[in-house]
């Protein structure tokens, strides 16, 4: 009997002492992981701030292919929620809430996990900053909290501790998120419309002689000499950005082009000004439309001129082709959304 008593008394000696020493750990954490993704920060902050997206990325899914997903009527901005419900033990039931959304910059979430060793809450974090190069973000995604008694003493048997698991998760999340909207960025769809008529009228512009693949990078700087000189002499822009091709030499991969803005009315320019006015004649034209990246428009133009050849069509020698972008890259910052509208005018049906 003496033997059991010490036993017993040995074994409440480790219990309290085991309750002082967990007790008195230090449970609160805050665990980030970053990545540097080849994105906008718009496209990867539209893709985080829904809920609907979360399983095509979310580590936890590939933990429990089968978890149940209830989304709540409102999925993304302040007040858009979510819960899950697993039997695998590292996913578990929980769920989270978003409390606050800076677009493009931040996110802030609560997250609560059900466990057989009770209930914990924590605070989410997303961040996204612009880096040095143009198009890039640096995405953090982090969770900061503190871990309750039993929390501190499940983990404390757990091969890997508490902030590396969290750590890992995020990890591979940011790993998976890339991929996603790397993927996304690339999708593009092209139609040819047909026939249809352009109005024409007056616009300001700026030409320049190029080579092909310098085309982009000149074009951006030259839309934006044009609007420059049109909000220091005060003329309202009166449609979309465009650019007409008034040279092509395909053999020498050489262009000259224009880079145009529309306006209402004739402007007389001054003799020294590199920016002047301009006026394209109504035309009939086979329009083509490119949904996504500038990078797509060599397939638009094949899919247009296979389009010309089997109608018999001819383009007309008095006007140029020319392309309208319907997008404007700092509003729509997916790649995949831009549209851009490419006018072949024709010959046999010119007006």
């Amino acid at each position: 009997m003496k033997i059991l008593k010490y036993l017993l008394f040995l074994i409440l000696i480790v219990l309290i002492g085991g309750a002082i020493y967990f007790g008195t750990k230090d449970g609160k954490f805050d665990v980030a992981e970053s990545k540097v993704i080849n994105a906008p920060a718009g496209v990867i902050y539209d893709n985080v701030k829904d809920y609907k997206n979360w399983i095509s990325w979310g580590p936890w899914f590939e933990l429990d292919p089968n978890v149940k997903i209830s989304y709540a009527e409102k999925t993304e901005g302040e007040g858009a929620s979510y819960a899950w419900n697993s039997d695998h033990m590292e996913v578990g039931n929980g769920a989270m809430e978003t409390i606050k959304v800076i677009p493009n910059k931040e996110i802030d979430q609560k997250i609560s996990f059900n466990t057989p060793i009770g209930d914990s809450k924590s605070e989410v974090y997303w961040r996204f900053d612009a880096t040095d190069t143009l198009g890039q973000t640096k995405v953090t995604w982090g969770m900061k909290g503190e871990q309750s008694f039993m929390e501190k003493v499940f983990m404390s048997f757990q091969e890997e501790n508490f902030e590396t698991s969290i750590e890992t998760m995020f990890q591979k999340g940011l790993s998976n998120l890339e991929t996603v909207v790397l993927e996304e960025m690339k999708k593009f769809t092209i139609n040819v419309d047909g026939i249809t008529p352009y109005g024409g009228g007056y616009y300001m512009y700026v030409t320049t002689a190029s080579k092909m693949n310098d085309i982009g990078p000149k074009m951006g700087a030259m839309l934006g000499q044009v609007s420059g000189y049109m909000k220091e002499n005060k003329l309202d822009q009166a449609g979309e950005p465009f650019t007409i091709y008034n040279s092509i030499d395909e053999l020498n991969g050489t262009v000259i082009f224009s880079a145009c803005i529309p306006i209402k009315e004739r402007v007389i320019t001054a003799n020294e000004s590199t920016v002047l006015c301009g006026f394209m004649a109504p035309v009939t034209a086979l329009k083509t439309t490119l949904k996504g990246n500038y990078d797509n428009l060599p397939a638009a133009y094949a899919q247009a001129n296979k389009y010309m050849v089997e109608n018999k069509l001819e383009q007309s020698p008095k006007a140029n082709l020319f392309e309208v972008y319907k997008s404007d890259p700092e509003l729509v910052p997916n790649p995949a959304n831009w549209v851009t509208e490419i006018y072949y005018p024709l010959f046999e049906v010119e007006n």
